[in-house]
């Protein structure tokens, strides 16, 4: 029995409407940039009387709708908003905009089915919930999908054949080459030649880079030297005149090559054997590290316990890093547990655990205020950049993440405590009870009650030289418990 037509779907004035933006990081038919397509939208919503909330102006930048493992959290968060009612129309700047794939559809309509959705384009409008409308948007995405394959497969014959041409593949500036990648810049082409040979005699990453920075010496990007891009050097093909194509050789380039072939495949050889001998190492046995996740170096960052068995100590996780941002801090993980431990017990010991709820959540009451700080911040940033068309979307993101950045921030410092990991351990016998977990080896025991009773065990520079533990290096910052 075929479903009845219903009648076209009234607009009334001032219903809530969501705008939704997308433009693809490859190039289609229409880039249309998502700044000029909230515009456009929200032009569609002010003749039609709809009513834009901030929070319904879902943006998903640089996001295809064609690759179906990609994510669109923009798109996401839609569906969650029409499925729980707030909202009963949807402005595109064009259907192809929201969905490039039938399944994207279906999921749509599923949705739709019992909300009489509208969906508004710069031209037109459906009614998700009519027949006809859904059969139209049925073949308009099934003909935006087949543009997209045909556009795909297009692009891979093409990178097929150019890389069984030998002709170079290039995005970012290889290290050494020209932005084309078609001729060399000698300069920089000694310093791969230099990095090569070092490392064949024995220098590891993290010494070159650091030697590297010393110097002045650049990335193609004009960065600090990372072991990472030293690591991406090494294992860079372009540099020997290799030609791969889908992880597969398939020839000699007809670039000029840095590096010879010998050479490369010498140190190819090399670095397997190390990651080979660092992945044994991993195999082997590690301690528990106690104070996981509640050690911090005094720089912000987190530190982490190693993996060697002759010597345990925390690390800060930006020790490998080099140039500013680099802290090389360390401290011996059985003294500074041991430190940490008395403290705990000594908390443990005068604690009263009564009156205290399943679990609670601590936030300052300045972390609040802040909150609601920032998130005027992030509105009037919006407004700027939908209004002022000086503004750019790359500033307004720019400015947008150092917001967001401290608004994390502060919510990491949110303290969920749950009570109940202090069950049989506070209390006049802590002394004791602690040691029955030590007896017991039942660490993750104690790594949460330390994250309980600890927001951060801070680890400072050293104040003196010379054997014993430093008690002055270590900050603890106490959980409020009351």
């Amino acid at each position: 029995m075929s479903r009845p037509k219903l009648a076209k779907a009234a607009i009334t004035p001032g219903e809530p409407a969501a705008i939704y933006c997308r433009i693809s990081h490859t190039k289609d038919e229409d880039q249309t940039g998502v700044d000029r397509q909230e515009r456009i939208c929200r032009e569609i919503a002010e003749r039609l009387q709809l009513g834009v909330e901030s929070a319904h102006v879902y943006i998903d930048n640089n996001r295809s709708a064609w690759q179906r493992n990609r994510k669109r959290p923009g798109w996401e968060e839609m569906l969650r908003a029409m499925a729980d009612g707030e909202i009963r129309h949807v402005i595109v700047y064009h259907p192809d905009r929201l969905m490039r794939q039938p399944k994207d559809l279906e999921e749509l309509l599923s949705i739709a089915d019992d909300k009489r959705v509208l969906l508004h384009g710069e031209a037109n409008r459906r009614d998700l919930s009519d027949p006809d409308d859904r059969f139209i948007l049925r073949i308009e995405v099934a003909h935006a999908c087949r543009s997209s394959d045909d556009a795909s497969r297009r692009l891979k014959d093409a990178l097929k054949d150019k890389a069984r041409e030998g002709r170079p593949h290039v995005g970012s500036r290889p290290y050494g080459y020209t932005a084309n990648g078609k001729a060399i810049i000698e300069e920089e082409a000694e310093i791969v030649r230099e990095v090569f040979r070092r490392y064949l005699d024995g220098e590891s990453p993290m010494h070159l880079a650091q030697d590297l920075t010393a110097r002045g010496v650049a990335t193609s990007k004009g960065r600090t030297w990372q072991p990472e891009h030293v690591r991406r050097l090494l294992s860079s093909n372009f540099v020997a005149g290799v030609r791969i194509h889908q992880g597969e050789e398939v020839g000699t380039g007809t670039w000029p090559a840095i590096i010879d072939r010998g050479q490369w495949d010498e140190v190819q050889r090399l670095r397997e054997y190390r990651a080979q001998q660092h992945r044994d190492d991993q195999k082997r046995p590690s301690r528990f590290y106690l104070l996981r996740g509640v050690a911090t170096c005094s720089c912000g960052a987190r530190m982490a316990g190693t993996n060697s068995m002759q010597y345990a100590y925390y690390r800060c996780i930006r020790a490998d890093e080099v140039g500013q941002q680099k802290s090389g801090r360390s401290v011996s993980a059985v003294p500074l547990e041991a430190f940490a431990r008395d403290v705990a017990v000594k908390v443990l010991t005068k604690l009263d655990t009564s009156g205290y709820e399943p679990a609670t959540t601590t936030r300052p009451e300045a972390d609040v205020i802040a909150d609601e700080k920032d998130r005027a911040k992030l509105e009037e940033l919006k407004q700027l950049w939908l209004t002022d068309d000086d503004f750019t979307t790359a500033e307004f993101h720019t400015m947008r993440a150092v917001v967001l950045k401290r608004v994390k921030e502060r919510q990491r410092k949110t303290v969920k405590r749950p009570v109940a990991v202090l069950e049989g351990i506070a209390g006049p016998e802590a002394e004791a009870n602690w040691k029955k977990l030590e007896e017991a080896e039942d660490y993750e025991r104690m790594n949460a009650i330390y994250r309980f009773l600890f927001a951060a065990v801070v680890v400072l520079p050293a104040t003196r030289k010379g054997r014993g533990f430093d008690t002055n290096r270590v900050d603890i910052k106490p959980n409020p418990l009351d």
